[in-house]
Order: structure tokens, then sequence, then C-alpha cells
């Protein structure tokens, strides 16, 4: 029997988050068949792993037009779309029923291990492009199987992969053995055993992003209902005027809100600011742990810590593809120098498509925060115009491919999340942004994350 012809297969999206369903919903407009991969047992599990997070990006703003008209039939209404969704609502109003409409196109349980041209390892040049990919996979009952597929679009995220506290980009020494006082997301402080992990407690946060200030919010209300509660927050840079974000002249109400809680904390009392450290290692001392600095400095014991430094994408699994990627940022090369973070925030990144997301192997892509690498500016916004564009160069319409059909908001939100109570309402009319990483990166604005999952 022959092989089916290569474009006759399915394409496999790795992950069922937002941009992962997204990238389906895109796929089936255009007639194309989507296999989607999730290693979780439901739509977007790496979403609900930080399902106390509020985005910071309304409703309008974080649901894909493609995936609406998919969802249309089975009656499905947008919440009000000037709302603002938490990791939770997201995950369970949205992307849940987007990843049912598609049926039995969505298979859980579903771990990738592999990605790789049939019977070609990333030496061989001979005939690799007409060969179709083969993706190697685990079941949740361990089973291993193999899949034939025409492209791959790889929205695995970065949730996975938490940066570690050492300030040369790999772990602390003792990090590793200190792991049962060390926690690299953002707890959700209405669970009783978090609360009662950090209750009462000194506990250290590193990290100078979104998702520290949520933490630092966050331990902060606790510390006024539980006396003894305090918060260390380590920063390896100097507090600066930009330090606590844009604050009540941010665009971005809810973000600027979230840098002013951040700040009321240290003021309070609640929190006491370190600067210019940067963690070399972590000693035991009985029950507490002592950091220590790369210049020798050591901080007072604390009873936790709280890591908050970024996520990474997990490209193991794609060794023997093809990509090319960029060295500081790990995204790919045409796309890195425009969300390099040091020159842009997520507003200013340039909407782009299947140009900036091609590798030297054909019919690979990295999408969603992924694609972004390290850089922590990822929009969800941006992560549908990805995939609408990536759909339409697989149906082999160039023209809609490389025509840019997204206008981003001037500023929008770059990570983190918002602590608006679900009644309450930025100020303004330009509230707008994105959302991705939740603020414990995510995605996301948000800084989302993805575990095993697609995340945004």
């Amino acid at each position: 029997m022959n092989a089916p012809a290569t474009d006759q297969l399915p394409v496999v999206v790795i992950g069922a988050g937002p941009v992962g369903l997204a990238a389906a919903a895109h796929l089936v407009e255009r007639g194309l068949e989507p296999l989607v991969l999730e290693a979780g047992p439901s739509a977007g599990s790496a979403v609900r792993d930080w399902a106390h997070v509020r985005l910071f990006s309304p409703w309008a703003e974080v649901t894909d037009a493609a995936a609406e008209k998919l969802l249309a039939p089975t009656g499905w209404v947008r919440p009000d779309g000037a709302a603002y969704p938490t990791g939770g609502d997201w995950a369970e109003h949205y992307l849940q029923p987007l990843a049912d409409a598609l049926g039995d196109k969505v298979r859980y349980g579903t771990t990738v291990t592999g990605v790789a041209r049939a019977g070609r390892d990333r030496i061989v040049d001979a005939d690799r492009d007409e060969q179709p990919y083969t993706v190697h996979l685990r079941t949740a009952d361990g089973r291993e199987e193999r899949l034939a597929a025409h492209a791959v679009i790889d929205a695995s995220g970065t949730w996975t992969i938490p940066s570690p506290m050492g300030a040369d980009g790999l772990p602390a020494l003792g990090e590793r053995s200190a792991a049962d006082h060390i926690a690299y997301r953002i707890p959700d402080l209405r669970d009783p055993s978090a609360r009662t992990r950090y209750a009462g407690r000194r506990t250290a946060v590193i990290g100078s992003g979104a998702s520290a200030f949520t933490a630092l919010a966050h331990l902060a209300d606790l510390a006024e209902d539980e006396p003894g509660t305090h918060a260390v927050w380590l920063l390896r840079r100097a507090i600066g005027a930009n330090t606590y974000g844009g604050g009540e002249a941010d665009q971005l109400p809810a973000r600027g809100a979230l840098g002013l809680r951040a700040k009321a904390a240290v003021e309070a009392g609640h929190a006491s600011a370190v600067t210019g450290f940067r963690t070399r290692a972590v000693e035991r001392d009985g029950e507490q742990l002592v950091l220590v600095a790369e210049d020798g400095r050591r901080l007072d014991p604390v009873d936790e810590v709280i890591v908050l430094t970024g996520l990474r994408p997990d490209l193991s699994f794609l060794s023997e593809v093809r990509l090319g990627l960029d060295e500081r940022l790990q995204a790919p090369t045409a796309l890195a120098p425009l969300i390099d973070p040091n020159i842009h925030s997520c507003g200013t990144v340039y909407p782009h498509g299947v140009n900036e997301l091609s590798h030297p192997d054909n019919g690979i892509y990295l999408v969603g925060m992924k694609s972004y690498g390290r850089a922590p500016t990822f929009l969800a916004m941006t992560g549908y115009e990805q995939v609408r564009s990536i759909a339409a160069a697989l149906a082999g319409d160039q023209e809609a491919a490389e025509r840019v059909e997204l206008v981003l908001p001037e500023t929008g939100v770059c990570s983190g999340g918002g602590l608006l109570d679900a009644t309450e309402t930025p100020r303004g009319d330009d509230a707008g942004g994105c959302c991705t990483t939740p603020a414990a990166t995510l995605q996301i604005g948000v800084g989302m994350p993805a575990a095993g999952t697609g995340g945004c």
C-alpha cells in the first residue's frame, strides 16, 4: 500500500492552550486537518495552573476570530468583552468549549517526545524536504506511538521550565536540595495549604516583573491578617524610576495598579527590598534557608523562597529537526530582533507571521509563547496572528500569509496578571493589551506558560 501524499496528512499541533487551539481553528477554516496533542487531561492545562491569576487584558482581546466562528454553532457566547478573566475563567469559558467544538481533533494525555523528518535525522540532506514529519508520542498509559504529519505547529509554551534562581542562569548551589522550601509559581493563598505555608513566615521573592509584583501584593494581603508574615524582595538591579512600572501614569491601569500594590507592600513594611542581589547559593540553616549572593552577602534566614525569574522553552524533543534559533533568546532568528526585551515591550512588537517563524526545515513552526523563547513580551493577540498566517501558508494562500491583519494596542501589557476584582474596571478607554503569560512569568500580557500543554 502506498503511503498517503504528505499534504494529505494532518497538521500536528502540540499543545491545547490558547494559541494551539486557535491554530486548529484556523486550519479547520482553511479546510486542513489538525490533530492537537495535549499532554494534560484537559484544554489549557497550563493555564489552569494559574487559575487564580487575573489577566491584564479583557475578554475582547483574548479570544481568536476563527475560534469564535467555530464556537458559534455550539451556542457559545463570549463573556462581557470589557471584563477581565482569570486563568480559570479563560480555561473554563473559552478554551475547553473550543476544544470540545474541535471534538476528536484534540487528544489529551498525549506527550510529544520527539519530532523528526521520517527516516532522516538532522544530518541527512537526501530527499529531506519531501519527507513527512514523524511525531513520537507517549500516551497517558505509557504506550509509545508514531504519527505522520504534513507539518508541525509547536504551541507547547514555556510553562514546564521555570528559570532557576542562580544569577548565571543555572541552579544556585544547593537549590535542588532545598526544593521542599522553594516554589516557582505565584502561590494561591486562598488555598488553605498554601496559606499555612506562608502565613507568619519570612519568604524571599526573587524577580522583578509582574509575577513578583503579584506575589508581593498577595503576601502583603496575608500579612494584614497573619502577623509575622514578611517578604524579602530580591532584585538583581537597583530600584529606579521604572521598577514599579508606570503607576498611575500607566496607560494600562490594571498593570499600573499592580506595580503600585508592590510599592505599597514595601512602604508599609510588609516587604523589604534587597537590591543588587545575584544569588549564588542556598544553604540550610535548620528548617530555614540562607541565600548567598555572588558578592558574598548573606541574607538573614527565610522560611520559604518564591522564584519568579522567567520561563524557558523545552527544545529537547526537537533535537532532530533543523531549527534556526537566536543564540540569546532561543527564538526564531528572524523574529528575535523584533521581540528583544532590551528594546521592545509587547506593544512595540511588530505583528509577524510565517516569514519570521520559518526554519531551515520547512513546515515546522514554534508559535505562541514558545516562539518568543526567553523573551517575556508575548501577547495572545500576537499568537493568534501568527497561526492565522501559518494556516494560510499551509493552505497555499501566500498573499494572505504575508498580509498583516492585526493592529496592536499602542501599549500592550507584557506579562503578569492583574489584581482587579471581577467587578472592577480599569480607568480610561485605552486599557488594551493582551494576555498571555500569567503574572507568573505569562503569557502570559500576561505571563502565561504551558506545561506540556500549549500555553499562550
